[in-house]
């Protein structure tokens, strides 16, 4: 079982990652708006999900979620809150460098948005290159294979999924109560052909924020797509593991 080092003593933390292989994992989000129907923290509650559920099966100490991100193509929506590329590799940096202390001997971090993906990478390349803490990042091994199995609408652009049925699915799945069906609304734009390539802020194409159509969501989707997602991710951080302890 997991220790969660925010409900728990020093000493429970210490005895922990010296009876165990010693894993730290850190979910990393976002405040960032998902439509009318959505709430902000949609990226930290997956995150969370996703990273609770792997402490579990890894007996790993759970670290606090990360509830800010590197979210600047969503700055133009209201409550969107985002930090610069290089805070997010700093905070990451630093969580790493301060958990050795702690006794930890192994450092994952589960990012649950897509700005924080290449600012996370060069954190644990850092890590990993400095020898501070062997380090891995997971951008969500085996959720596209689940969305390309069980979605039903049709993507607003290819890779995108924001605010509609897949993100709808799992916050249904994960708190049901945080999500407002009467507000669904489906927006589908048109984008230029250099979208997805170079650094484009979204409000411009969505006045909702919404891109493609929540109306299919289910909670037995998210569960599915969070169940594919935890179990690719605790493969890979079972191969780490292993490669670590005999490195």
């Amino acid at each position: 079982m997991s220790v969660r080092a925010a409900d728990n003593s020093w000493t429970d933390v210490a005895a922990h990652f010296a009876a165990t292989a010693g894993l730290a994992i850190l979910p990393f989000g976002a405040l960032e708006q998902h439509g009318p129907h959505l709430p902000l923290a949609t990226d930290t509650l997956t995150a969370e999900r996703v990273a609770a559920e792997l402490a579990d099966r890894l007996d790993a100490v759970l670290l606090p979620a990360i509830a800010y991100g590197e979210t600047w193509n969503n700055a133009g929506y209201p409550g969107t809150v985002s930090l610069s590329p290089a805070t997010v590799t700093a905070i990451a940096v630093d969580i790493g460098r301060s958990l050795v202390h702690s006794g930890a001997r192994a450092f994952a971090i589960v990012n649950g948005d897509w700005g924080n993906r290449a600012p996370l990478t060069e954190a644990v390349r850092i890590l990993n290159d400095e020898r501070d803490i062997p380090a891995i990042v997971l951008d969500y091994p085996g959720m596209d294979d689940a969305v390309a199995r069980l979605r039903e609408s049709r993507p607003a652009f290819a890779g995108l999924n924001h605010a509609e049925e897949v993100e709808t699915s799992i916050i249904l799945a994960i708190s049901p109560g945080l999500v407002h069906p009467d507000r669904y609304e489906s927006a589908y734009p048109d984008f230029p052909d250099d979208f997805g390539v170079r650094p484009m802020q979204l409000h411009p194409f969505s006045a909702s924020g919404v891109f493609g159509d929540p109306a299919t969501a289910s909670a037995a989707k998210g569960d599915a797509i969070l169940a594919a997602t935890i179990d690719a991710s605790q493969q890979v951080l079972r191969d780490f593991l292993a490669a670590n302890a005999t490195a």
